[in-house]
């Protein structure tokens, strides 16, 4: 039976942060915030309602290290506090809350799967829009499938013992280039990767972290590293194709 918990990987979103731990009381889980070297103005906002509300715990890292490095770290405490489960939702207020449950669900049916946002737009930037596409062409060559239908998408739920088995057998990216990079090798090592339509929001005043050139280059190596992966085990996932198709 899964145990399922939230994970919040927090830099510097104080102006959305009460209104989605407020969105996300309805759901009754337990909710892991992870301070990833936040400004002191998020950290004691982050502070403040962990110790007002028993159901929010607060990890806290010594310095920004990214946002895959923080999910590492809430998915570690997540495993010591007993949990088998964690549901990632980004700080920045774009995911639609109200699909929780339908993850849940879909989780507690396949709870070996990673069930996985697969996002429809509103005032999405055109040049963001195209970008991910890119992302999704190279993850579709690099798993030798489209199994994997949205790799940016940061709303899903995952199981936490092949995910950190995963995360301990691989240099796996700490930035924006983990999102991508962790579905592609759970894929190889055949967790399935389950998607759900969900609408994804881009608030007009909304904040970014992504840093452009340098994110952008990350990618753009965790593409190439895949790659490279993806030739050393070609016999294996052409026969599990072949054998999908049989």
């Amino acid at each position: 039976m899964n145990k399922t918990c939230l994970l919040i990987p927090v830099y510097d979103h104080p102006d959305c942060l009460g209104e989605l731990i407020r969105g996300l009381s309805v759901t009754g889980l337990h909710c892991l915030l992870v301070n990833d070297g936040s400004a002191a103005h998020c950290s004691q906002l982050m502070r403040d309602i962990a110790g007002e509300l028993p159901w929010v715990s607060l990890v806290e890292r010594a310095r920004n290290g990214g946002k895959g490095a923080a999910v590492k770290t809430g998915m570690a405490e997540a495993v010591r506090l007993g949990y088998t489960h964690v549901l990632q939702v980004d700080a920045d207020g774009q995911h639609e809350l109200a699909d929780i449950p339908r993850l849940l669900a879909l989780s507690a049916e396949h709870p070996l799967a990673v069930i996985s946002g697969e996002p429809y737009f509103t005032g999405a930037p055109k040049l963001r829009y195209y970008g991910r596409y890119m992302t999704h062409i190279w993850v579709w060559i690099n798993t030798l499938s489209m199994d994997i239908r949205d790799s940016m998408c940061g709303f899903r739920v995952y199981p936490l013992q092949s995910s950190l088995q995963v995360i301990r057998s691989n240099r796996v990216g700490d930035h924006m280039d983990f999102d991508p990079e962790i579905l592609v090798r759970l894929h190889w090592v055949g967790v399935p990767v389950i998607p759900l339509r969900t609408l994804v929001s881009y608030p007009i005043d909304g904040i970014s972290h992504f840093r452009g050139f340098w994110d952008n280059l990350l990618i753009s190596w965790m593409h190439t590293r895949l790659f490279f992966g993806m030739l050393l085990r070609l016999p294996r996932l052409l026969k599990r194709r072949w054998g999908n198709n049989g």
